[in-house]
């Protein structure tokens, strides 16, 4: 008798084989049949109509403070995440120079909005070099397994001080010191070294992460420790990646393949579609392919859907700074909703002007006025592929009113709770054809849900939720994925 017996589900078994129906037997907390199991368990589950498949790897989080007081690590381990891979973008917790703690956390919110008072009050600094952080984590207890990279923000204050928190050229000695501390990283068990270099990612001061402008000097000789170790991965969220500078994807990509081939380690680096060049995707992705005849590896990471901010009173929304509506904040959401639908409070707070105390909230705004186009609801289950006649803009137009009447309207249903999303990245054609492009292409790897960052307008952390639910279980909109999707990826 199995100890669990997991029956009549539909098997993703991560071979790359097509999907088939079957059993999982479960001894000793290991997979000992999959197929058609007779003997009976001593649990089991009926999975008939359910996907079964292997826990995911998640390679693109941001738990590096959560990760020193939560054990669970949600909500990503609540997506069938068993393996999670932090210290992405550049950013991290280590290695830290004594009273510069503050510096590392107030980079840590501004680039991934991770609330600095919880970082603040929930991180026991334990450390101060980057073996010294593993070992502070493995004197703990998690629901799954946990990796991390070395982050350059991190090394780079670290060694350079004030000179590399304002991105100031690094020395010849400067260099030497940051590869010896990811050297010494590597072989303590980081699995890589990770960078940022898109001006979007800014410390709350609005500096943009060390490292960022860095020249190939100070990169090359960094990454060169890989090499010498023959182990690890670089990551970087690359200069370009929303459309910000279109004249540099070609730049990251031609120093990318050098580095690669050179060092001989994979280059990860985030691909996303965007708005200003909807078709450069697909041209980045032929560049990796030809990068192979170089002998490098560049291994794009791409989304499952698109990347959304959330919008509702759970979050935030475009009333959100206006001062009717910001003396009903403190209110339980039930008593709000039922002031919000007051007519005569509904007319103050359409006619008022906003009041923004933290200046980054306006871009913000602009940006949610600005994209009418791109706002749908979210909905109950998510529908994550909605159609542009769905769009705010398209029926607020087909009824004849306002946006942001019916916007009012939109944040009311479910009595308050309804999410509506803004699809900032992956949708510039109202559909995904292009994410499962990049999802099928064979290079590419799976990622971007930034579990534990963005908490306060954006959960990607769900992905792997999605990614199942979307592709493998059953598309509704666009070309059918199923005789083309490879169910081991």
């Amino acid at each position: 008798m199995y100890d669990l017996v997991v029956r009549g589900g539909t098997i993703v078994d991560g071979t790359g084989a097509a999907p088939f129906v079957g059993d999982v037997a479960i001894q000793a907390g290991k997979i000992a049949l999959v197929g058609r199991v007779e003997e009976k368990g001593r649990q089991e589950i009926d999975a008939r109509g359910k996907l079964v498949t292997p826990g995911f790897v998640d390679i693109h989080t941001h738990y590096d403070g959560q990760a020193t007081w939560d054990s669970i690590l949600t909500p990503t381990a609540w997506h069938g995440v068993t393996t999670l891979v932090m210290g992405n973008c550049g950013v991290g917790f280590a290695p830290v120079a004594p009273g510069k703690q503050g510096f590392l956390i107030g980079l840590m919110e501004g680039v991934e909005d991770i609330p600095g008072t919880a970082l603040h009050e929930g991180i026991d600094w334990q450390w101060e070099t980057f073996p010294q952080y593993l070992d502070a984590l493995e004197k703990r207890h998690f629901a799954l397994d946990v990796g991390t990279q070395v982050p350059h923000g991190a090394v780079r204050a670290y060694v350079m001080g004030e000179r590399g928190a304002k991105n100031e050229p690094a020395t010849k000695d400067d260099i030497t010191r940051q590869a010896a501390i990811v050297k010494e990283a590597i072989r303590a068990g980081a699995l890589g070294f990770s960078m940022s270099r898109t001006i979007v990612h800014r410390a709350v001061d609005g500096e943009v992460v060390p490292g960022t402008h860095s020249a190939e000097d100070e990169i090359f000789g960094i990454a060169r420790a890989l090499g010498e170790l023959g182990e690890g991965i670089v990551e970087l969220a690359p200069a370009g990646i929303q459309g910000e500078d279109m004249s540099a994807p070609d730049k990251e990509i031609d120093w990318m393949r050098r580095l690669s081939a050179e060092i001989g380690r994979p280059v990860s680096f985030a691909l996303v579609q965007h708005d200003v060049a909807p078709k450069d995707w697909k041209r980045l992705l032929d560049l990796c392919d030809a990068a192979v005849a170089d002998g490098a590896d560049l291994r794009p990471q791409v989304s499952a859907r698109p990347n959304t901010l959330l919008i509702g009173h759970q979050s935030f929304h475009p009333f959100s700074f206006k001062p009717t509506c910001m003396k009903l904040a403190g209110l339980p959401l039930a008593e709000r909703v039922a002031k919000l639908r007051d007519p005569e409070i509904r007319r103050q707070i359409l006619a008022e002007d906003s009041y923004y105390a933290v200046p980054q909230m306006k871009v913000v705004i602009d940006m949610i006025a600005k994209g009418i186009d791109k706002i749908f609801r979210l909905g109950t289950p998510p529908n994550y592929e909605p159609t542009p006649e769905e769009s705010l803009k398209s029926m607020a137009a087909a009824a004849g009113r306002d946006p942001f009447d019916m916007l009012y309207d939109w944040l009311l249903e479910l009595e308050g709770k309804q999410l509506l999303m803004l699809t900032l990245l992956n949708y510039s054609d109202y559909n995904l054809d292009a994410v499962h492009t990049m999802l099928t292409n064979p290079r590419t790897a799976f990622g971007l849900g930034d579990g534990g960052a963005h908490c306060g307008a954006i959960c990607d952390a769900s992905m792997t939720t999605s990614l199942l639910a979307h592709w493998v279980k059953g598309r509704t909109r666009g070309r059918s994925c199923r005789s083309s999707w490879p169910c081991g990826r």
